[in-house]
């Protein structure tokens, strides 16, 4: 049963307000490859875990259009770029991604000239691998000839969306290859599913991981991705077909609690709760346009149950795994600690969100 719109309203405040008060405690020490210090949980840093924080946001304000959130969101961007942008790279793009969206939303002419520049950046500065793949270098590593799940939605979507609204067609071919590329080596014909990487040098898939939140980003990339931007009907057709792949396997190894484990097909790795709200909001947003097998809307509120049970009452998602390397073995994915995040915080938000339109068509229809 779908939970009333009145608690998801207020699960999704307390959400804001949980993600708003992260903060780095010093626990982990992840130098960048200048010798700054890395932040990879602090709300007011910039870098990728914030970046898809600033995405639920985005997405939660474009559906309640809250003028408080909205100044909350503006804020951040202004305080970030004030104090100056970070080097270009996978991660540091993914702010880019919610901005790109604030400014289709908004037509504010502050927020075009960064955009534009970091555009033209991602697709001239960025190396390339074979194929022309954009290698998932990051702020503490070089990652060269190595393709990840997490691109996709870290720099694809945001050439997407911005290539879309700025009319800038090669942005949007360029995501399009990228999502063809990147399905043609990490994708799984077996299963459906997606493995975590693949490497060029010595053309392999590490550890071949079936890793539940890289799976999710896929589900949500894909389905965002055809709602962003205007995608070539045979690409379309074409991921769609991939995603209904994956998400076919997906209904078969949901856990009976609702949630999905680190490694989807292992049991005895924990559940795991970021994955798990990205599978909601995929599966019922797949729903909801009409796309994907049969029960993918049950499946999804299932996952919306224990996502809520999940939420603590500062608004801190539990259970959910901090930043994943690639790793090389599959006990390393079994071994990544539990640590609240920003993107934790915004799959949930999305899940949520997702949630209110089928409450919203439910009450409609009534």
């Amino acid at each position: 049963m779908t939970p009333q719109a009145s608690v998801l309203k207020e699960r999704l405040d307390r959400l804001v307000q949980g993600m708003t008060k992260l903060s780095h405690d010093g626990r982990y020490n992840e130098p960048n490859l200048d010798g700054t210090a890395g932040d990879y949980i602090s709300f007011n840093s910039w870098e990728w875990p914030q970046g898809i924080g600033l995405y639920g946001l985005v997405r939660l304000w474009m559906f309640n259009r809250d003028p408080g959130l909205k100044a909350l969101i503006e804020n951040w961007f202004d305080g970030r770029i004030a104090a100056g942008l970070p080097k270009l790279n996978i991660n540091t793009t993914a702010p880019m991604l919610p901005l790109s969206l604030l400014w289709r939303e908004t037509g504010e002419e502050r927020w075009r000239g960064e955009l534009d520049k970091w555009a033209d950046r991602v697709l001239s500065e960025m190396p390339r691998t074979p194929e022309g793949g954009i290698p998932h270098i990051v702020s503490d590593k070089i990652n060269d000839s190595e393709l990840w799940d997490d691109t996709l939605v870290m720099v694809g979507l945001f050439l997407a969306s911005y290539g879309q609204t700025s009319g800038r067609r090669e942005l949007v071919d360029e995501a399009c290859h990228q999502f063809l590329l990147h399905t043609r080596y990490l994708a799984d014909t077996k299963t459906g599913l997606w493995f975590h990487g693949w490497t060029f040098d010595g053309r392999h898939n590490f550890a071949r991981a079936l890793w539940g939140r890289g799976n999710s980003w896929i589900t949500v990339g894909i389905l965002d991705l055809i709602e962003i931007a205007d995608i070539p009907a045979p690409i379309r057709t074409f991921l769609l077909g991939v995603l209904e792949a994956q998400i076919d396997t997906l209904l078969k190894l949901q856990a009976p609690s609702g949630a999905w484990h680190t490694l989807l097909d292992d049991p005895t790795s924990y559940e795991e709760i970021s994955a798990t709200a990205g599978f909601g909001y995929g599966l019922m947003k797949a729903a909801r346009l009409g796309i994907g097998p049969k029960g993918c809307r049950e499946a999804g509120l299932k996952a919306l149950s224990v996502v809520l049970a999940n939420i603590d009452d500062n608004g801190t998602v539990a259970n959910v795994s901090y930043g994943t390397r690639m790793g090389h073995d599959l006990q390393f994915y079994k071994d990544i600690p539990i640590e609240p995040t920003g993107y934790g915080q915004a799959l949930a938000i999305l899940c949520l969100t997702e949630a209110l339109s089928h409450v919203d068509q439910k009450e409609a229809a009534a």
